[in-house]
């Protein structure tokens, strides 16, 4: 069983921890930094049913995160290192969502109700679009292509962990270099 839990994005020159918005989220640990305040916290929750690995689930509101900062913010939920859920908000462009892995993320809804993967999240190409938004307001400039890249790859053999693939977007947003 792989990881469960979320990746807090923001930038902040103060510790993404020490905010309001993530005032509920105890037990976040730093993971990296970057050029310009841009800082990863890890939250683990434990796989659903389990026992937490350290948080109870609670995180906070990334909208919140985003106006608090006055910068974008992302959080990657990723599910057992197979597939991430990604919300995003810009304070001027708002949230939206999306999911890396798509196949095993359909795997996990199941065939409920006759929803699909692209009922809940968008799809790799409006995500690119709306990506290229949030990066701009983060100071970045990015192509639409070098994320559409990203957002519709799948772990494989040589890589099978779906957190990789959320760095590699975090890298092509311009925020934290692999």
């Amino acid at each position: 069983m792989g990881y469960w839990g979320y990746y807090v994005v923001g930038r902040s020159g103060r510790p993404l921890a020490e905010l309001d918005a993530l005032d509920r989220a105890e037990g976040l640990t730093l993971c990296v930094t970057a050029a310009g305040g841009w800082q990863v916290w890890a939250y683990p929750t434990g796989a659903p049913g389990g026992e937490a690995a350290g948080g109870t689930g609670d995180i906070g509101n990334m909208n919140a995160l985003a106006r608090e900062t006055g910068a974008p913010a992302l959080f990657g939920y990723v599910m057992g290192s197979d597939c991430v859920v990604v919300e995003a908000a810009g304070p001027e462009s708002g949230a939206w969502t999306t999911c890396l892995a798509r196949r095993a993320m359909a795997a996990y809804l199941g065939d409920g109700e006759g929803l699909t993967v692209e009922d809940y999240f968008l799809e790799p190409r409006d995500a690119a679009e709306r990506a290229v938004g949030w990066a701009a307001e983060a100071g970045r400039a990015v192509g639409a292509r070098s994320l559409l890249d990203v957002l519709s790859s799948e772990p494989g053999p040589a890589d099978p962990l779906a957190e990789n693939i959320l760095f590699r977007l975090l890298d092509r947003l311009g925020v934290v270099p692999l």
